[in-house]
């Protein structure tokens, strides 16, 4: 098959994840992208912009079997833009994350404007795929009440509609591009198992990832006299949570990396010489840097919430012989962060850290979306 695969975010796990579907698939894959800039205006009139460069693919002679959209897309304005060379071509939104339920900064009132975009493009697409389980469920419960705010014409049937030609498939991971670099490091440099034992922040710099509790928790583990040094690595933009700044001043002499990392060897490295990984996250739609990161040898400590507790095994829900993976809350956090660097838990073996996000890697994993891709192209 042809997918024209449109983009108008091409930057952080949305590349991530075409890039990796791109390189993975059994289809053709061409996609249309734009600068991860300005996300507003980017679901405002990047359809614009979309549409031109698709117009220009087509001049070539060149047509899609299947359109791939991403939810950043205001897909109901692309598909009027090129209705006449695209209008029997199915399409399938994918949902990175949506505008209905983003948690907002303190102080900050939602823009209804892109909460209707994300609705309309569900209905204007064949199929609607969701990034976790956790993300479509709450997606679904908050659609209604969406609907309800204006005062006529709701469409509140819509919903089902929606949730009718909805599915779920978790992103595809580049678990064959960490292998190279397990070991990729001196010998006698830092790494995993020395001690003191290395905690690793890489998410975002934000504040939907919660860096003041994960804070809060290094700052009472290190009152408290234990031990432990810091890799502070993720996207960051100009204005960032100022408890990174209150982190290096404190414990300068214990973080072996502060900042961005610029390419993917150096960032895999770093998974690979952390000992554990910490979320406090109060939004994540998937969660592709905690799979990272575990794949690399870290024992997650993840809230018991969000879509965490879909990507970790029941098996290991309830920890027998292993530290646990899931924390209902900041307290607990501590106490179990405590006693593994205390030596009193035992983190789970790399081998088993491997196994958690191995179905995930696109090497399996694109063959779902591949299928799907057939599905809806059939079908239509």
């Amino acid at each position: 098959m042809e997918i024209l695969a449109l983009e108008p975010w091409y930057g952080g796990s949305h590349k991530v994840f075409l890039d990796g579907l791109a390189a993975s698939s059994r289809h053709d894959i061409k996609t249309v992208t734009m600068s991860s800039r300005f996300w507003k205006w980017r679901m405002q009139g990047g359809a614009v912009t979309l549409a031109r460069h698709t117009e220009r693919l087509l001049s070539d002679g060149w047509m899609p079997d299947l359109i791939l959209a991403s939810n950043v897309v205001n897909l109901s304005a692309f598909l009027a833009l090129t209705r006449s060379p695209l209008a029997c071509v199915p399409v399938v939104l994918y949902m990175h994350e949506n505008q209905l339920t983003y948690p907002l900064k303190d102080g900050t009132e939602r823009d209804h404007t892109y909460s209707y975009i994300n609705y309309i493009s569900c209905l204007s697409a064949d199929h609607i795929v969701f990034n976790s389980q956790y993300h479509h469920d709450e997606f679904m419960e908050a659609l209604p009440k969406l609907l309800r705010i204006f005062p006529d014409y709701t469409h509140l049937n819509t919903a089902q509609t929606i949730r009718g030609k909805s599915s779920i498939l978790h992103l595809g991971l580049d678990l064959k591009g960490h292998d190279r670099y397990a070991s990729s490091y001196p010998a006698h440099a830092w790494g995993p198992g020395m001690k003191p034992p290395i905690v690793l922040w890489n998410q975002r710099w934000e504040y939907d990832k919660n860096p003041e509790a994960f804070f809060r928790v290094m700052n009472r583990l290190d009152d408290s006299g234990h031990q432990f040094r810091l890799i502070l690595a993720g996207e960051h933009f100009e204005e960032q949570p100022k408890e990174f700044e209150q982190a290096f001043e404190r414990y300068a002499e214990r973080i072996l990396h502060y900042g961005y990392a610029e390419d993917f060897q150096e960032y895999s490295r770093l998974l690979h010489r952390a000992d554990l990984v910490v979320s406090t996250s109060i939004h994540e739609f998937f969660g592709i840097s905690m799979l990272e990161a575990i794949y690399c040898g870290c024992h997650p400590l993840l809230p018991n919430r969000l879509s965490y507790p879909e990507l970790i095994p029941e098996g290991l829900h309830a920890p027998l012989l292993h530290a646990p993976v899931l924390y209902e809350d900041e307290e607990e956090l501590f106490t179990i962060l405590a006693s593994i660097l205390k030596g009193e838990e035992r983190p789970l073996p790399p081998t088993t850290l491997r196994d958690i996000p191995a179905h995930l890697a696109w090497s399996e994993h694109a063959a779902h979306y591949d299928d799907l891709f057939e599905h809806v192209a059939n079908r239509a």
